[in-house]
C-alpha cells in the first residue's frame, strides 16, 4: 500500500474544498494525526479512512485504489479515452491507445488494468478486421482474468458480455447473442447497485434488437419500455432516442402505424435536441414513405 500517494490525495482534496487539517480532523482524530497521514508517515485505520472519505465527499474505495495502483489518475484517463473511443466508434483510436499502453507496467503488472486492454483488443479486432474467433477469444480471456469464485459477475465482466453479445449480433448469430445477453441480465440482477447506469440501458437495448431480429416483437417492446423507464428513473438520456425509435420500429413491423409514429416522434424530438440531424432526417423520410404507402393501399 502506497501510504504517501493516499496522504497526498487526502491533502489535495482537503485543500480543494477549503478545509484546514483541524477542520478535517474534527470528530475523527487529532490534527497531528491528519498531518502525519498527509505526509505518508502513517496509514489510517479503515474506520478513520472511511470517516475522512465521507468528509471529503469521496468513496473510501477511491483511496484504496490509489494506494494499490500507482498513478491511478493516468490509468483513469486511459480508461476514459477508451470509453470515448467506444462511444464514438473510433476503433483506430482505440487500437492506438491499446498498443501504446501494452508495454506500460501500469497495465502489464496490474490484472484489472490488463483486462481493460484485452477487452478493447476484442472490440477493435472484430470491428476493424471482422475476426470473430479472435475477438471472442480476447473477450473470454478478459473474463478469465477475473476472480469469479462466487460465480457472480461484476460490472466489468458484464461489460465484456455486452461486447460479446454485440459481436454475435453483428454476425447475425442471434441465438448466441440472446444467450449472452440473458447471461449478462442474470448477473446484472444480482448486483445490489450500478456505478455505471448505462450498462442496464445498453443491455436492454441490445436484447431488444436481438428479439426483433428473432421476430419476437412483444419481447423487444417489453425490453424497450423497461429501458425507457430506467432512463427516466435515473435521469439520463443515453440511448433514449434509439430506444423510442426501436420501440416504434417494432410497432411498424406489426403494422401498428399509430403507435409507431407516436414513438418515433418522441425519438425525433430527442434526436433533434441532441443535434443528431441524420436521425431526424431519416425519421422524416420514413414518415413521408408511410404517407405514400398508406395512400396507395
Amino acid at each position: 500500500m502506497d501510504f504517501f500517494a493516499v496522504g497526498k490525495k487526502i491533502k489535495e482534496l482537503r485543500k480543494q474544498i477549503g478545509l484546514s487539517q483541524e477542520e478535517l480532523s474534527e470528530g475523527i482524530c487529532t490534527q497531528a494525526q491528519i498531518s502525519k497521514i498527509e505526509k505518508g508517515d502513517v496509514y489510517p485505520y479503515a474506520t478513520t479512512l472511511y470517516l475522512i472519505s465521507k468528509r471529503l465527499g469521496v468513496d473510501v474505495n477511491y483511496f484504496f485504489d490509489i494506494g494499490m495502483t500507482p498513478r491511478l489518475d493516468y490509468v483513469q484517463e486511459v480508461s476514459h479515452q477508451l470509453k470515448i473511443a467506444r462511444r464514438t466508434m473510433n476503433y483506430q483510436e482505440m487500437k492506438e491507445i491499446v498498443r501504446t499502453e501494452e508495454k506500460n507496467p501500469l497495465f502489464t503488472q496490474n490484472k484489472q488494468n490488463h483486462q481493460l486492454l484485452i477487452w478493447h483488443k476484442g472490440i477493435y479486432e472484430y470491428m476493424m478486421n471482422k475476426n470473430l474467433d479472435k475477438a471472442i477469444q480476447y473477450l473470454e480471456e478478459a473474463i478469465a482474468l477475473s476472480d469469479l469464485t462466487d460465480k457472480v459477475y461484476s460490472e466489468r465482466e458484464i461489460e465484456y458480455l455486452i461486447s460479446m453479445g454485440v459481436i454475435y449480433f453483428e454476425e447475425k448469430l442471434y441465438e448466441k447473442a440472446r444467450y449472452i445477453d440473458n447471461l449478462a441480465l442474470t448477473h446484472l440482477n444480482h448486483l445490489p447497485f450500478l456505478n455505471d447506469k448505462t450498462i442496464k440501458t445498453r443491455l436492454f437495448y441490445n436484447s431488444a434488437r436481438v428479439s426483433t431480429r428473432l421476430e419476437d416483437y412483444n419481447a423487444s417492446i417489453a425490453y424497450c419500455k423497461e429501458a425507457i423507464k430506467w432512463c427516466l428513473q435515473e435521469d439520463h438520456l443515453y440511448l433514449l432516442g434509439e430506444l423510442h425509435y426501436h420501440l416504434g420500429y417494432n410497432y411498424e413491423l406489426q403494422t401498428d402505424y399509430k403507435n409507431a409514429k407516436k414513438c418515433m416522434e418522441r425519438a425525433r424530438l430527442i434526436f433533434d435536441l441532441q443535434k443528431e440531424k441524420r436521425f431526424v432526417t431519416f425519421i422524416d423520410e420514413k414518415f413521408k414513405a408511410w404517407e405514400i404507402n398508406l395512400k396507395i393501399h
